[in-house]
Parts: C-alpha cells; structure tokens; sequence
C-alpha cells in the first residue's frame, strides 16, 4: 500500500512459513508479485537477493529460538513515507505478556569503514563513495518513526525494539561499526554475534498472542501521536519570526473556527487561503502547524515541492528531527481513512496535481481519483495556501475557484481569505502591480515603473555584470541567488562528482543547481539550493526556488520568451523543461510567464534582470532607464 493511512507489508507470515516458503523457491516470487500488485513497480536484483538470503537467515534464527510462530511483517511500508522496513516481528513479552514489537533491518554486508569527521556514516566498498547510515541509526529511526505514527505502538504497554542484523559479517577486527552506542531501539548484531542475537530475542517476545497482536498493529490509528504534537508546539510555535499582521491573523482565526465548528456541531471545512508571492502564506502554514500541535491536534503540514518541504523541515525541525515527519506531500494520502486528520495544511496548494498515481501506484489505487479530493477526504478541516499565478508545471490544477467548487460538490463548508499585504519585495505593492502588468498575467491595466524607495529593478548588460553586482551585495551582508528560465539543458554530474557549467551565454558559464536529494561536490542537494552557503555558485530554476526568498534576485530570461512588436512570444523551441513537453501553445504561455513571475518575486531588497535575447534586452532598457 502507498503512503497514507492503514500500511501493511508485502508479507505476513510465521517464521516457520518464511522458512518452507524459502526452501520450496517460492518466497521470492511471491514477495515480488505482491510489490508489482501494491507498487506498481518490480524488485531489483538486489532486493531479490536481500529476499534470498537474509529472509532465510533471520526466519531460521526465528526458528532454532523456538519462536517459529511468531508472525513476521516483512517489508512493512512507513505511514506517511515510502520508507520500507524489512522485517516487523510481533508477539509477547515473556515476562509480562504485554505486547512486543521488533523492528529488523537486514544487511549484507561483510565490510565497512569509516568516513573522517562522519557521526552516524559509513563507507561500503559495493555502493562507491555514497555516505550509508550506519545500521543501528537506520533502525533506530524506523523505531522513532513508528513511535510518532503508530497509536498502537505509541501506547505506554507496548514494547519497542530494534535491531539491525549484518548475518555475514565476521570480522572481528574491524571496529567501523562501533561508531555507535546501542540503545533498546538501535542494536547491532553481526553474523559471528548469532548467540548473542538468539539471547535477545528469546529474552524480548514469544509467539503467544501473535496474531492478535499482529492485527492489532496492522489495525492501529495511523496519525501523529500526542507526543509528537507536543514536541512539533514546542519547536515550531515558540519561534518569535511567526507574528501574524492583519489578513494573516484573519485566516489563522478562520482555521481555528472552522475546527471548533467541525468538533462541536460535526462538520468538514476547506480554508481557502489566497495571497501573492511574500503575502505570508507560509508563515500563516507554520504558525497553524505550532498551535494545532500544542492543542494536540493531528496535523500534518503537505507540499508538492520536495524542495520546499525539506527546507521547510530544515527550519522547523531544525533542532527536533522528529518535528520533521509532520512534513509530507501532496500524494501521501491516496488510501488514508476519511478524517484521520484534525487538519491538514497544503502549503503552495497551486501544485495540487489532477490525481496522485505515477508509475509506482499500485492497480487498485489507480483510481483517477483526483489528488484534490484525497486531500478534502483526510483532514476534518482542510487548508489550502495558494496563490494561482505560481502554476508553473503540466499537470497543476489548483486553483481557487476549482477548490472551492469541489469542496462544495463533495458536501464541505467553504471559508476563502484573501491575503492583502506583501511582505517580500521590500513589501512593495507597486512592484507587484507592475510586475502583473508586465508579464501580462491579469487583466489590470499596465503601468510604468518609478523607481520605489522599497525595491530595487536593476537590468544588466551581461550575466557577468550579475554576478560582479551580487558579490559586491555579499560582501556587504546580503544574501543573494541567481536564477534562469529553464532553458539550457540540465545534465548530471561529472564522474569526479563536480558539476557541469551548463548555462552557457557567451564565454560565462554556470552549472544548475545540484539534481535530486544527494549533495555532490561539495554542494548540498538541489532541494536546499537556496539556503546552501554555495548556492551562489550555481544558477537556481523555478523548481528549487518557488517557495523561498533572499535579499537580492538576478533572473535571466532564456529564448521561451521573448518580446516581439509589442507583445510577449512564448517560444517552445527555447525550453528544455521537459514537464512542458506535450503541451498546447496557450498553455505552455501561461506556464512560462508565471514561471518568470516566480522567478520575479524571490527578492527582498531588489531584482536585476537580464535576456539573452537582444530585442527584449532592449526592452528591458527601455523600461528601466
């Protein structure tokens, strides 16, 4: 089953049923057939081996412990997450028959060493230079993870462990692995520690109410537990840059009444938030996150940006990991139970997709259910922050009025705030007027620009010139990006892990900035471009950008569009974005003007600008000086 809701495993079976099933060859198959089934996807050559191999060995040690009947959840799906664990035992204490539950991590591994500096890494010679967490954090992690999401295992009776298993280590000698300390809910065995491990167990559970305790955890509430909530109020509210002004205090106060509404008199109400780029839309998400939290009310705060997400658990988890799981995605919720969320905050809502399946969907799920209604189902109250010019990508469907007109359809009460202040571009109103008018996004009248004592619009004569003026802003204090319509081609990295200076005009270059969720060279991930000390050094897209801000903004307009007699031309042929391929030509206008919109509004103090196209430099020219 895909992230949200009830989650269960590939398998569930006694280890004694592990055992025949290995030994009459059809574990493997059946482990695959299930992952096709509920993901959509087959295994790899490797899982196939960790199913061969590892399976046997933890089901057999099951065995000669006499705990052949203890039911084994085997690649058991994370609430919320895409995280796997690969073997859940549950039973009984033997001392006092209370429940038990035994998270396994299961590892191959014959070697290890130690990366300088690393606290919680190691360095396996099969996977090259890639960082792996050391074994006993993983599976401590999966424990806490469980402890925040699970209401059964949360419950103060139920006992949690975890133990990571290397059964084909044998080297005594190397001493990587005590790296780190165990705790109850991070353990490590290895192969020539078999005894030790068979002691463990034996001492920690038995077979007896197996079953019912199986069921009771596949059965338990999937939401976020008291004590998260708690540690998410603490972490998150008492943060003092979240002070609401006006309209932000007015739909702080509309969700807050909405869920008393939905508690007293038993109702569901969708919070309709609307506001421009620096109107506060996240501050208002963090400040609802802190104080449903210190209500203890479950929420989860979603996004469709993996980007904004991890930063945005960057700066509220920052000093509380588990704060962080409250930080999901707009697909988590395809098979989560009706109202098992208070609430739930779509932050940047205008990346709302039409429905949550992809390749990896299982059959069953690949309903066409739209993702909107997934997200009207989960929460008692659900909470849109959006604003509708920042649809940047095929396939985005949020809008106001198409929230509002489902909601209704499916029987929910309907609240719409409109957000009047701006709080980025120096809180300019006049650039956001202008800059409505000069991308001709709405029917508003187009003004000219006069120079704002609040913002600066600066054009450059080169990308060069960019990049002089913005070192001279940092080594004054500020903090500063440049940016790039997505027209140059986005490769990967080098072999030597550096990356390629792909936006080539003229005889400057830059590289993008990092592809996917692993740092390279030096550079954090793409996802945290924007609060990377480095980031400067590599030119950010609309992708890793929307959602952030900093002192002072360089956009560069590539060849999609380009100003032609009067008008804008939005060319095809000069964009490389692949999400805008198949595509009708007025959509893919819209698409690229509000891409540049987003681009537009990430400063704070001022915006240099820049075309690599002549006739709409000069334009530019013309605007400015």
């Amino acid at each position: 089953m895909l992230p949200g809701g009830r989650v269960s495993a590939l398998l569930r079976e006694t280890a004694n049923r592990v055992k025949e099933m290995a030994l009459s060859k059809t574990l493997v198959e059946k482990l695959a057939a299930q992952m096709l089934f509920q993901m959509g996807n087959s295994p790899s050559p490797a899982e196939r081996r960790s199913w061969e191999n590892s399976l046997v060995e933890i089901s057999e040690l099951f065995i000669q412990c006499g705990l052949g009947d203890v039911n084994l959840l085997v690649e058991y799906q994370l609430p919320y997450s895409s995280k796997r664990i690969d073997v859940i035992a549950l039973g009984s204490s033997p001392k006092n028959e209370s429940p038990t539950v035994i998270v396994i991590e299961l590892k191959q591994w014959t070697n290890a060493s130690l990366i300088e500096g690393a606290l919680d890494s190691l360095k396996i010679d099969s996977y090259g230079n890639t960082p792996i967490l050391h074994p006993a954090v993983q599976v401590s992690r999966y424990c806490e993870y469980l402890n925040d999401f699970n209401r059964y295992v949360s419950d103060e009776n139920t006992n949690l462990f975890g133990i990571a298993y290397l059964h084909n280590w044998m080297d005594i000698n190397n001493t990587a692995l005590d790296l780190i300390q165990p705790t109850s809910h991070g353990i490590l065995f290895t192969g020539n520690q078999k005894n030790k491990l068979k002691e463990f167990l034996t001492a920690r559970i038995s077979p007896k109410f197996s079953d019912q305790i199986t069921d009771d955890f596949l059965n338990s509430k999937i939401a976020p537990t008291k004590q998260l909530m708690q540690l998410a109020a603490e972490e998150v509210k008492n943060r003092e840059q979240f002070r609401l002004l006006d309209e932000q205090q007015i739909a702080y106060s509309m969700v807050m009444k909405a869920l008393r509404d939905a508690e007293t008199s038993n109702t569901k109400t969708a919070v309709i938030i609307t506001g421009g780029p620096g109107t506060g839309k996240s501050v208002i998400a963090l400040s609802l996150l802190g104080e449903l939290s210190r209500r203890g009310k479950t929420t989860l705060h979603a996004t469709g940006s993996k980007a904004f997400r991890n930063s945005l658990r960057k700066i509220a988890g920052a000093r509380s990991p588990q704060v962080q799981k409250l930080f999901s995605y707009f697909n988590s919720f395809m098979s989560a139970e009706r109202n098992s969320l208070d609430v739930i905050i779509c932050d940047e809502a205008h990346r709302i997709r039409e429905t949550s399946a992809n390749r990896y969907t299982k059959a069953d799920l690949r309903t066409g259910t739209p993702q909107l209604h997934e997200l009207l189902n989960v929460a008692r109250v659900p909470v849109f922050l959006l604003d509708s010019n920042q649809v940047v990508r095929k396939g985005e469907t949020g809008t106001p009025d198409y929230i509002e007109e489902e909601a209704r359809e499916l029987g929910l009460k309907v609240i719409r705030v409109d957000l009047d202040g701006q709080f980025r571009c120096g809180g300019s109103r006049l650039y956001e007027t202008w800059l409505n008018g000069f991308l001709n996004l709405d029917s508003s009248e187009k003004i000219t620009w006069t120079k704002d004592p609040n913002f600066n619009v600066l054009v450059a004569d080169s990308p060069e010139e960019i990049e002089s003026k913005l070192r001279r802003f940092e080594s004054e204090g500020y903090k500063s990006r440049i940016t790039a319509g997505y027209c140059w081609t986005w490769n990967d990295p080098n072999e030597d892990g550096t990356l390629p200076n792909d936006v080539k005009i003229g005889n400057w270059s830059k590289p993008w900035n990092v592809k996917g969720d692993r740092g390279v060279g030096g550079y954090l991930s793409g996802e945290l471009w924007a609060i990377d000390p480095k980031g400067f050094d590599q030119i950010g897209c609309v992708y890793t950008a929307q959602g952030f801000e900093y002192d002072w903004n360089a956009v560069i307009f590539g060849p999609d569009l380009v100003w032609r007699s009067g008008i804008w031309v939005a060319e095809r042929s000069g964009s490389k974005d692949p999400a805008m391929r198949g595509i009708s030509p007025e959509h893919f206008e819209t698409l690229v003007k509000n891409t540049y919109k987003v681009l537009l509004t990430r400063g704070l103090v001022g915006t240099l600008i820049f075309s690599v196209d002549e006739e709409t430099q000069q334009y530019f020219k013309s605007l400015f000086n």
